[in-house]
């Protein structure tokens, strides 16, 4: 079998991997192994935490339904209900871009869907 001595290839492999890692500290930036590895975990990281901010984003949007409920004599999971049982459809964002800038109008809302005005 013939010998591949790899120069080339391994030296544009090395150069991508440098490339990415260029704006870590230290030897993560500088060294070949540890950018190799810490790139690796960036990566991980990375893909873990899209997935974690949709999570926290949501999370976000329940606790501002909510504290505008409870100002208008209501928890969020009787809004949610209330909401589904007279079919109004207004997702979680929706109601959280409501109820943060227009307290008038989520109350109006609330109002509603409590029977309270048809």
């Amino acid at each position: 079998m013939t010998r591949v001595k790899r120069g080339s290839v391994a030296r544009k492999h090395r150069k991508n991997i440098l490339q990415i890692a260029s704006g870590f500290e230290g030897a993560h930036s500088k060294l070949f192994g540890a950018a190799n590895q810490q790139e690796k975990k960036a990566l991980a990281s990375a893909y873990a935490d899209r997935n974690n901010r949709k999570r926290e984003i949501r999370r976000l949007w329940i606790t501002r339904i909510n504290a505008a409920a409870r100002e208008n004599g209501i928890t969020y999971s009787a809004t949610i209900h209330n909401l589904s049982e007279k079919q109004v459809y207004l997702n979680c964002k929706t109601l959280a871009q409501i109820a943060t800038p227009d307290a008038y109008c989520f109350s109006r809302i609330v109002r509603v869907i409590n029977n309270k005005i048809h």
